[in-house]
This record gives C-alpha cells, sequence and structure tokens, in this order.
C-alpha cells in the first residue's frame, strides 16, 4: 500500500495542486468507479482496490481540505491595498463597497478603525462607528485625530435618538435618495 504521505493529494487524484474543490469532487469520483473493490472477484485484487480505495479517500478529505483553505485566503488583500481600494469608493459614494473592501485587509492598525468608523459615519451607523473610533483611541491614545472622531461620532449617536433629527433624516432619504 503506498502511503498518502509519500504523494500529494492532488497528485494522486491526477490533478494539479491549483484544481477547485469542483475538479477534487470530480476526480474523486472518477477514480473510486475505477478502482472499487466490488469490481473483483478475486481476494488479492480486492484487498490492493481497497487500500487504493482508502488512499483515495485520504486524498480527496486533504485535498478538500487545502482548497477550502486556498479560498479562504484568497479574499485578503494587504492593509494598505484594502485601505486604498475604500478611500476611492468613499470618493465615488459607494460606502457599502469601502467597508466591503476594507474587511478584506489582512491585519488591522488605528489608523484602520478610524477609516471604518469614518465609513459608518457617512453610513449613519453611529453607534458602530463609534465603536471603531474607541477601538482606534484604545490603539493610539495620543492621536487627537481619533479623539475627535470618537467625540462627533457620540454626539452623532446622542442627537439620532431625537425625534427632529429622525424625520430630518427619513426626508432626506425620502427626497435625496442618492445623498446619504
Amino acid at each position: 500500500m503506498s502511503l498518502l504521505y509519500d504523494k500529494k493529494p492532488f497528485e494522486v487524484l491526477g490533478l494539479s495542486p491549483s484544481a477547485e474543490a469542483a475538479q477534487v469532487r470530480a476526480a474523486y469520483r472518477q477514480h473510486v468507479k475505477a478502482c472499487h473493490p466490488d469490481q473483483y472477484q478475486e481476494p488479492e485484487q480486492q484487498k490492493a482496490a481497497q487500500e487504493q480505495l482508502i488512499e483515495l479517500n485520504l486524498a480527496y478529505e486533504e485535498a478538500l481540505k487545502l482548497c477550502s483553505q486556498r479560498r479562504v485566503g484568497f479574499n485578503l488583500i494587504s492593509q494598505e491595498e484594502a485601505k486604498h481600494f475604500a478611500a476611492r469608493l468613499v470618493e465615488q459614494g459607494n460606502l457599502e463597497s469601502a467597508l466591503r473592501q476594507l474587511n478584506r485587509a489582512d491585519i488591522r492598525d488605528a489608523d484602520w478603525y478610524f477609516m471604518q468608523g469614518e465609513i459608518l459615519m457617512g453610513m449613519r451607523q453611529y453607534k458602530t462607528a463609534h465603536q471603531s473610533y474607541r477601538e482606534a483611541v484604545r490603539r493610539d491614545p495620543d492621536n487627537n485625530h481619533y479623539r475627535t472622531g470618537a467625540l462627533d461620532a457620540a454626539v452623532a449617536m446622542k442627537k439620532s435618538s431625537q425625534i427632529g433629527f429622525r424625520i430630518q433624516t427619513w426626508l432626506q432619504d425620502t427626497f435625496q435618495p442618492g445623498k446619504k
């Protein structure tokens, strides 16, 4: 019996290491049909087929695990790239997409949290924005710019709970839907 550790899982399945999960599944099905022990009458052949099936099962599980890890890591980008893309989307007025791009960052520093707070303020999500600003302040307590953002968000939170502000916001959203 050849051990799985002697070969890489994609090699066992006859695939390149860059294969996708759907390709792994298809190759697995094809190989299982070809080597299933029920196809053989002689005990020697059945035993060899059983060993090959075990190797295929182990390779299949490992290959799928590698595909899923690759998929998760694919979405992450460097913090600087994420902030750059997010800033461009903010300039275009597309705040939801800016927030999605920002969340793709592989690491998060105080400036990242500040930028998230800025985007959330634009989306009128004051409580979440306040939390983001507070995290930025926690990470860099001496930055007055971050402290100002946290204070602005706290004021906006308080103001947004007042009925006059709610009516004004509703009117703006109703009669100027593209402008937020």
